[in-house]
């Protein structure tokens, strides 16, 4: 379980993720318009080339802030998950949780040792059928 801090910390990073997200569509809207208008020119090239340069000047930075929120973003995360690897390695370390896997594993081959005890019972049941057949036959003769 992440601690309240860092899920503050979190929720705070995906505000700003949200907010780069909003960035990024405002610039394709503006360069998909830009684009858009290169058509109606004579030096279509020369603009559409303009308008991309615009579109990454824009877009770097923007770029540049998403990739350090997503380093923050993993480290945080890691750090989340490592507490919740500890936590369970202690839990698995109790001697509760070891009293309860040995009954587990105690109850396991009890029932394996009981199922394999049920089917060589009903394999000799098989292999006695056809004499079990006979011996019926002949205790019940009708008249």
């Amino acid at each position: 379980m992440a601690t309240p801090a860092e899920e503050a910390q979190l929720d705070q990073l995906d505000k700003i993720e949200q907010e780069l997200e909003l960035q990024r569509d405002w610039a394709k809207y503006r360069w998909g318009k830009a684009s858009a208008e290169c058509y109606q020119n004579y030096w279509v090239d020369y603009c559409l080339r303009s308008a991309r340069a615009d579109y990454r000047k824009e877009i770097d930075p923007i770029d540049d802030q998403e990739r350090a929120l997503h380093e923050v973003q993993r480290n945080v995360r890691k750090s989340v998950k490592d507490q919740d690897d500890k936590k369970r390695a202690a839990e698995r370390a109790s001697p509760e949780k070891a009293a309860e896997r040995a009954d587990n594993q105690r109850e396991f081959d009890e029932k394996q040792k009981a199922a394999a005890a049920r089917a060589a019972d009903l394999e000799q049941r098989r292999k006695d059928a056809p004499k079990r057949a006979q011996e019926n036959k002949a205790g019940t003769q009708l008249d």
